[in-house]
């Protein structure tokens, strides 16, 4: 038996943590945070600054947030939490300059198996990345910068 009819209790579907934040980030707060008796599998996602884009090289970036942030990945993390059988969820996006190698979203998914995690997982991320109203400023080594625009 899988899936729903194997479990003995129902999905919790709770969000345990969603916010915007201008500080440190990691993905083990977000794996520690979902973390639940009844789930099998437990998906964890770090977005890591890189040192490039398009061909070019990145030397840092700067995430700015509108003030209502806070709410659209509330809502994110809530929409999802309702539309899949998980137990908890958790996803934190950075505000601020970061550096290459920082992490700038941090998510993760508990759920009964590891199908449904994975699936809920990345549905999590691309939703923050499409819903998000977060913009990007990237700098380049020759200091010349790049805006863009999440949502």
């Amino acid at each position: 038996m899988t899936g729903e009819a194997a479990r003995r209790t129902p999905p919790a579907g709770r969000v345990v943590l969603a916010e915007v934040r201008d500080r440190e980030i990691t993905v083990a707060e977000c794996q520690d945070a979902v973390a639940d008796a009844a789930a099998g599998a437990v998906v964890a996602f770090g977005g890591v600054v890189r040192n490039h884009d398009g061909g070019r090289e990145v030397t840092g970036i700067e995430y700015v947030a509108h003030p209502g942030a806070d709410a659209v990945v509330a809502q994110v993390a809530t929409d999802l939490a309702a539309r899949f059988p998980v137990d908890a969820v958790a996803v934190v996006h950075r505000v601020g300059t970061l550096a290459v190698g920082d992490v700038a979203l941090a998510a993760a998914v508990s759920a009964a198996h590891r199908a449904e995690a994975f699936e809920a997982a990345a549905e999590l991320v691309e939703e923050v990345k499409r819903r998000l109203p977060v913009w990007k400023r990237q700098v380049f080594p020759d200091g010349s910068h790049e805006w863009t625009g999440s949502a």
